[in-house]
């Protein structure tokens, strides 16, 4: 258990590095170009607590930081929860 939990607080840690590598290769979602490509605009009815991964009022990455650190800990939450209930 303890060594699962270190792997995945390493990869926690490490997403980040990821995120800035795939900026500078220019990385964009293939189905967010698609719909650019036929001219398809998005017109959500939620916009989401966190929409688009920022935080009004703060640097993008910071927010997108902030925003990975609270969906990381209620993933992490979540399947704690189950777990726990699972067990009895």
């Amino acid at each position: 258990m303890k060594r699962a939990f270190f792997i995945v607080a390493a990869l926690i840690i490490l997403t980040p590095l990821f995120a800035y590598a795939a900026e500078l290769v220019g990385y964009s979602e293939p189905l967010e170009n698609i719909a650019s490509n036929l001219g398809v605009e998005e017109t959500p009815f939620y916009k989401g607590i966190l929409p688009d991964y920022t935080i009004g009022g703060l640097d993008p990455y910071i927010g997108t930081l902030i925003s990975a650190v609270i969906g990381s800990a209620l993933v992490f939450l979540l399947v704690y929860g189950v777990s726990h209930i699972m067990r009895r």
